[in-house]
């Protein structure tokens, strides 16, 4: 439950990393010029739309990396040698071998006289 919760927020995050990019001035203007920053120094949202949308792509970014990263190890299985599953496939493997002698095709049968 909570995994598919995190990857919804990371999907949501990821959107909005997306949409705060676009709104962003670039050196060319950008989206933001569709919302009336033409050429000059201004935009709709402020004089200093740009550094505000940097800090907040920044930080929106930074928390995209460490939710990825964190759901990363979350989500992994465990591929320890001395996990629990690893011990019961041993265990099982150990049992049956015990239990059932394996005989070579080309080992020759006596049979008695």
């Amino acid at each position: 439950m909570w995994n598919y919760l995190l990857i919804l927020i990371l999907i949501l995050i990821a959107i909005t990393v997306v949409l705060v990019v676009l709104v962003q001035r670039g050196r060319g203007g950008g989206l933001s010029g569709a919302f009336g920053a033409g050429g000059g120094s201004s935009s709709a949202f402020g004089t200093k739309t740009g550094d505000i949308f940097t800090y907040i792509t920044y930080a929106i970014f930074v928390l995209f990396m460490l939710l990825t990263i964190w759901l990363n190890f979350r989500l992994m299985p465990p591929k320890e040698p001395g996990s629990q599953t690893s011990k019961q496939t041993q265990s099982t493997t150990q049992a049956a071998t015990q239990s059932a002698p394996i005989e070579s095709p080309h080992t020759p049968t006596t049979q008695p006289q």
